[in-house]
């Protein structure tokens, strides 16, 4: 039987140096992508860090994402909000979006988090099976 996992793609111990410097690369990258959308028109400040931050997520662990979704904030804030590359004060408009990204990002984080373990889990075999199921009744 075949199991599950991302097979060629290197995982990043959390804690270490290298997640949290693959974090900031990977803000770096969306940012970049985001500039691109950006100068296309788009107006969705966020669209690029939240799918990145999952991915971040599984191959370099929780920790290492919630650093990137912490350092996205104010680097959207500064660079992708009208006007740009200034720190102004919020529109309530601004700050919702940035609520809406803080609740996404925590729940993409916690998502990929639970899709790391899962595949640590499969790749050791699964789940060990005990002698006597919940589901059996032993009368």
């Amino acid at each position: 039987m075949r199991r599950a996992g991302l097979y060629g793609v290197p995982r990043v111990r959390p804690w270490s140096w290298q997640a949290f410097l693959l974090g900031f690369v990977v803000v770096a990258a969306s940012a970049a992508l985001q500039g691109v959308c950006v100068a296309l028109g788009a107006k969705l400040y966020f669209a690029t860090f939240l799918p990145s931050l999952f991915v971040l997520g599984i191959v370099a662990g929780a920790p290492a994402a919630a650093f990137a979704a912490l350092l996205t904030i104010p680097l959207v804030w500064w660079a992708f909000m009208p006007p740009f590359f200034e720190v102004s004060p919020l529109t309530s408009a601004d700050a919702d979006a940035i609520n809406l990204f803080f609740l996404l990002a925590v729940l993409l984080i916690g998502l990929a988090d639970l899709c790391r373990e899962t595949m640590t889990i499969n790749s050791r075999g699964g789940l060990e099976r005990s002698g006597e199921s919940a589901a059996t009744n032993s009368q």
